[in-house]
């Protein structure tokens, strides 16, 4: 990664091996582990809470959660109000996530793509800004 950034990162089992691979990735980057810390089976919540609280209260700029298929961290995420979790599978996804809905976390689905698309996939959303204008009034729709 060329510029810095904050990111708070977190998996359950499932994406423990894609969480340890993404922290290689991100060497460089101001990144903090919320666990799991094995292969152990463990449950989901436990992780996507507190990855959203860091982003959500501004402690981390990004947040990226890894689970079999990202449908449970995604669901955990979006329950807090300042969090726009997205599931991305290509890069194309997390490139629309960004631009068009400013989502702060990237949820991973570790069972259905590759090690290196999941890469690609962090490269691509930690990359894109957020376009704004139309988009923003849009996203300002989000919040109950």
């Amino acid at each position: 990664m060329d510029e810095k950034k904050s990111i708070a990162i977190g998996s359950d089992h499932a994406g423990f091996e894609y969480k340890e691979m993404l922290k290689s990735f991100l060497a460089g980057s101001d990144v903090k582990d919320f666990g799991t810390y094995s292969a152990e089976s463990a449950d989901y919540p436990d992780f996507a809470h507190p990855v959203s609280s860091a982003v959500e209260n501004g402690e981390f700029t990004f947040g990226i959660l890894v689970c079999g298929s990202a449908n449970g961290v995604a669901i955990t995420a979006n329950k807090h109000q300042g969090i726009r979790a997205a599931i991305c599978w290509t890069e194309e996804l997390a490139e629309l996530a960004r631009k068009h809905n400013n989502a702060n976390v990237l949820c991973i689905p570790a069972r259905f793509i590759s090690e290196e698309l999941a890469r690609a996939i962090t490269e691509k959303f930690l990359s894109t800004d957020f376009e704004g204008g139309r988009h923003a009034t849009r996203v300002g729709k989000i919040s109950c």
